[in-house]
């Protein structure tokens, strides 16, 4: 059910003395397992550097039902119907369309109707006489785990309790569950259904081959659990919902490029020649020169492509789009749950953690469930408090860290443009690379910054004694969040909404450092917007699949190096699973999709190509993934789960955030309303508009009479178009806001959470699961209040 391992260095063919202390804990631990009830059978394997003790652990049939009923394991009661179908399978069904996408995986696991398991009702399960097929292998496997959880090895006052502080301290190499043999076909041809489960998942789910076909979440969840399951089940639905998404924002470029000729003040720039002179983009007394505006001619028709009507229909399309992804996802997760049996699970008392139980000062009776067990004091909990407010004081620090590499950014932005300008050949590009550049390097110090960051939020998260297993994963996933949230969307967030905003005009630049604010590049902020997305987005995703492919390689490459275990002598499961490596557990894949979904949607009015790149990056995903759980690492210990967690709190406060995001990107940073207010006022052809936008420094304060880009006058004072347009600009906004708003609330109340198909199914089974479990007591009860006064006596 379960390999316990651990090493034993040689030195000169003899085995070098452990501490003795290390020693001491596992024999203790080995021992206190055995008293638990597990059986023991240790196996030696001798590599040229090591001995390597295998220490198999079995649950014999007692133990088994005994934690199972304490940990609330689901039996089978009756087999039902229960097929598997989806939304795509019904349109193409529909259409009468050969669906490409589908395709029949053996070995598919049978649906039960479930309740929890009582040993006292065993004769009412399914498969009550086979004990050794009863409970399967990933409950088998999860049973072991836990009892080895609050096995002690030490002295619980020290908190030397539980398997994963020996895996913490080195005392034990490795502990896993292992994988259902090999997951490579053999060469001869074989019947598919005498397949393993492992071969199985590799050949119709993990292979490149199959990147187009529907996932086999049955048999994913079987092999993996719940939770596992849960996760591609999420993934492989918002993949599916980014087609839709990803098809809208490339016809609105399409949209974009095929009216780029039609775009007049883009023209009107190409056909002004000399006619525009502009203004030095940063001091003269430096060296920057004048320039005219028909230089940018190629920027300005490029940012045309990201900033045109069909982009502020893209940012309302994307808004609903969120909200609606969110609402069906609620409905496919509560199908998923019920099918799978999870769908009371957290309702039910969730055990305290192993580290919470080893440190708890104390016992006490649980007022829920009246069983005994750790106890923290909540009046005792002032230093807890204390470190909460100094764990505030270092994620501000270290926001504010990520401040000043933004600023830095800035002043490199600056600084590389200086002698760009200088440069006649490359002037009229010097924006363009000062940010590309830029933005690599912004890209290097938010990888670097993530990894810190989140080692540290574990270690704090760890220090606050959160009681349950889900309360330490919400809390840690919530710090690492809100800090990635800054990490990543921070540099964003001010070339959007503040670079160029505050520059002044001539002779009255606002100043930083002793350097001009920064202005837009040539073509508008909105493309250097788009510019910044794509090399963050796509350069993260670019980082991400590398690493997932080349980092499993090279530790498994290491590992085996580490070990050399002779390949020349037939390998046992057990040894050939100790050299894949361990299980990373799948908080950084929902990390990595939870900042995706962020940055196509709080952004999107400004790159409509971005769910065009998060799918692919996503058909990517789903393999890399796959392939990874399958075939590189070891068996991860089955859990249970019925929802994403606190993950779908946060992708539900990232739609909101985008409704409003997208409200100003239009408002404040596309030229959109500027356009839309020149034609109703002006010219509704857009015939001057360039001129329009372009004020005339004030006189004395450069050495030339040159243009700049602004609503002001000769004195440098806003004109009354500028104020009428702050005020449409604040007055969309708000209406942009209430109506998508609005709109996203009405179908938060058309769907309805949980399909009414399924209430139905979930009624039916908890008649069953009632019948099946009703004491014999309180049916001889029910029976003598109905025939007592008729003298009929029960038996």
């Amino acid at each position: 059910d379960f390999i316990v391992a651990y090493e034993e260095v040689l030195e000169k063919g003899k085995i070098k003395p452990a501490q003795e202390k290390y020693n001491q804990w596992r024999q203790k631990f080995f021992k206190n397992l055995e008293k638990a009830g597990l059986e023991l059978e240790e196996e030696v394997l001798e590599s040229e550097k090591k001995i390597i003790n295998f220490v198999k652990l079995h649950a014999p049939w007692d133990v088994a039902c005994a934690y199972a009923e304490d940990l609330g394991l689901q039996a089978p009661l009756q087999a039902h119907p229960n097929p598997s179908d989806n939304w795509s399978e019904k349109l193409i069904r529909f259409f009468h369309i050969p669906n490409i996408f589908a395709h029949d995986v053996p070995n598919k696991p049978l649906d039960f109707y479930t309740c929890r398991f009582k040993k006292s009702k065993l004769d009412r399960f399914l498969g009550n006489e086979d004990h050794d097929g009863f409970f399967s292998n990933t409950q088998r496997s999860f049973l072991v785990w836990e009892i080895m959880c609050s096995a002690t090895y030490g002295k619980k006052k020290k908190a030397e309790v539980g398997i994963e502080r020996l895996l913490e301290e080195n005392v034990i190499t490795a502990a896993y569950c292992l994988h259902d043999g090999g997951y490579t076909l053999p060469t001869h041809y074989v019947d598919q259904t005498t397949l393993n489960k492992r071969q199985v998942l590799y050949q119709y789910w993990a292979r490149w081959g199959v990147w187009y076909k529907y996932q086999p979440l049955d048999h994913i969840r079987e092999y993996f659990g719940e939770k596992i399951g849960i996760y591609f089940a999420w993934l492989g639905f918002y993949t599916a919902w980014l087609l839709p998404a990803a098809i809208v924002g490339l016809l609105v470029f399409i949209y974009g490029i095929a009216t780029v000729n039609n775009n007049v003040p883009g023209n009107e720039v190409c056909d002004s020649g000399k006619n525009y002179k502009m203004c030095p983009l940063c001091d003269e007394d430096i060296g920057c020169e004048y320039w005219y505006l028909s230089d940018v001619c190629l920027f300005i028709e490029v940012a045309y492509l990201f900033d045109h009507p069909g982009t502020v229909f893209y940012a309302i399309f994307i808004s609903f789009w969120s909200v609606t992804f969110l609402e069906y996802w609620k409905r496919k997760n509560a199908s998923l749950a019920h099918h799978w049996d999870v769908l009371d699970f957290e309702d039910e008392e969730e055990r305290p953690r192993t580290e919470y139980a080893a440190k708890a000062p104390e016992w006490k009776e649980n007022p829920v469930t009246g069983i005994r067990e750790p106890y923290f004091d909540p009046r005792n909990r002032l230093p807890r408090i204390l470190s909460g407010m100094a764990v505030l004081v270092i994620m501000v620090g270290i926001m504010f860290l990520v401040m000043i590499f933004i600023v830095a950014v800035i002043m490199y932005r600056v600084l590389v443009s200086i002698p760009l300008f200088e440069n006649k050949d490359l002037r009229s590009k010097a924006s363009m690379i000062a940010s590309l550049s830029a933005a690599v390097v912004n890209l290097i110090i938010i990888m670097a910054l993530g990894r810190v960051y989140e080692k540290l939020a574990l270690k704090l998260t760890q220090w606050e004694m959160h009681r349950t297993q889900s309360e330490f994963e919400d809390q840690l996933t919530f710090k690492v969040f809100i800090f990635q949230f800054v990490n990543f969307y921070s540099s964003i967030i001010y070339v959007a909404f503040f670079k160029g905003k505050f520059v002044g005009y001539p002779g009255h630049y606002n100043r930083f450092f002793g350097l001009r604010s920064e202005e837009c590049n040539n073509g508008g902020c909105l493309i250097e917007l788009a510019q910044q997305l794509a090399v963050i987005m796509i350069g993260k995703q670019m980082i991400n699949n590398i690493q997932e492919i080349v980092v499993p390689k090279a530790k498994a490459i290491w590992h085996r190096f580490r070990v050399k275990i002779d390949k020349s002598v037939p390998r046992m499961r057990w040894e050939e699973d100790f050299e894949l490596i361990e299980n990373e557990g799948l908080f950084q894949e929902y990390l990595e999709m939870v900042l995706q979904f962020g940055f196509i949607t709080i952004f999107v009015a400004a790159f409509p190509l971005a769910p065009l790149f998060a799918l692919l990056n996503n058909w990517i995903e789903i393999r890399l993934d796959a392939n990874k759980f399958v075939s590189e690492t070891r068996r991860p210990v089955a859990e249970r789960a019925k929802n994403i967690g606190v993950w779908y709190t946060i992708l539900d406060a990232l739609a909101q955030l985008a409704v409003i995001s997208n409200a100003f990107l239009i408002a404040f940073t596309s030229e959109f309303l500027p356009r839309l207010l020149y034609q109703y006022e002006y010219d509704w052809d857009l015939k001057g508009y360039t001129n329009f936008t372009l004020a005339t420094a004030p006189n004395g304060t450069l050495s030339q009479e040159c243009r700049y880009r602004d609503f002001r006058d000769e004195k440098g004072e806003h004109t009354i178009f500028y104020w009428r347009l702050m005020a449409i600009r604040l007055g969309f906004v708000i209406i942009f806001e209430h109506v998508v708003f609005g709109v996203c609330r009405l179908i938060d109340v058309l769907v309805p959470d949980v399909p009414g198909t399924l209430e139905l199914k979930i009624k039916r089974e908890r008649y069953l699961a009632k019948q099946a479990l009703a004491d014999t007591e309180t049916m001889l009860l029910v029976c003598m209040v109905l025939f007592t006064p008729l003298n009929t006596e029960c038996t």
